[in-house]
């Protein structure tokens, strides 16, 4: 990441002034300010219920943040042992809420003491991959193709309150909700079937399932 960076805010609201400690707590990654790189996955976020938004541009001066990027520096296990701490799971089962102590106890990453978090980002309906990921219905391999299947990219939060002294608003520009809500909607559905088409008849084959990883600590 260049030490100045471009970042976009897709919002049904213009929001000039991100600030800290304000948000949702139960986010991928805790309260925090949500952007990504990219301008049309940014767009479709601010239309995602059907109404329309705003793409909200930043400048974000990275110089002295400490930047965690969980794809780069963690595998997939870290960053779902981060999820499960900040998101709520509904678990369906014994097998899910194993899985799911068994992540946090043997894959957790502290994240307090960074600037920005870098990481995936997960759509509700993408967390459906998650949860069967959970019930050791589809294993490790399948999971982390998943995650780009949709091309939903990475998203990038501001956690610290010396984060948000470093992000400065440029511009709101207004999205039509009749033209990027079919993209959102769209781009949801390709992942969908991409996903289905890539986990036929794999989970009898080649892939590590999270059960698999259990016994191995339990021997």
């Amino acid at each position: 990441m260049n030490s100045g960076l471009t970042i976009y805010h897709g919002s049904t609201k213009i929001v000039d002034n991100p600030k800290f400690g304000h948000g949702y707590p139960h986010n991928d990654f805790g309260p925090g300010f949500y952007c990504t790189e990219h301008l049309e996955i940014a767009k479709e976020w601010a239309c995602k219920d059907r109404i329309d938004g705003y793409l909200n541009v930043y400048n974000l001066d990275l110089s002295d943040l400490k930047v965690l990027h969980l794809n780069k520096e963690y595998d997939v296990l870290n960053w779902l042992a981060v999820l499960l701490e900040n998101r709520p799971v509904t678990m369906t089962g014994d097998v899910s809420e194993e899985s799911s102590r068994y992540l946090k106890e043997n894959y957790a990453v502290d994240i307090e003491d960074y600037d920005i978090i870098v990481g995936y980002r997960v759509d509700d309906r993408y967390f459906n991959f998650v949860r069967r990921f959970l019930n050791n219905t589809i294993g490790i391999k399948i999971l982390t193709e998943s995650m780009s299947l949709g091309t939903l990219g990475e998203q990038i939060v501001l956690k610290s309150k010396k984060s948000f002294e470093q992000i400065s608003f440029v511009e709101a520009i207004e999205v039509d909700a009749s033209v990027y809500y079919p993209k959102y909607s769209k781009r949801m559905d390709i992942a969908n079937k991409k996903f289905e088409y890539t986990t036929h008849g794999r989970f009898l084959t080649d892939d590590v399932f999270i059960v698999d990883l259990i016994r191995e600590t339990r021997k």
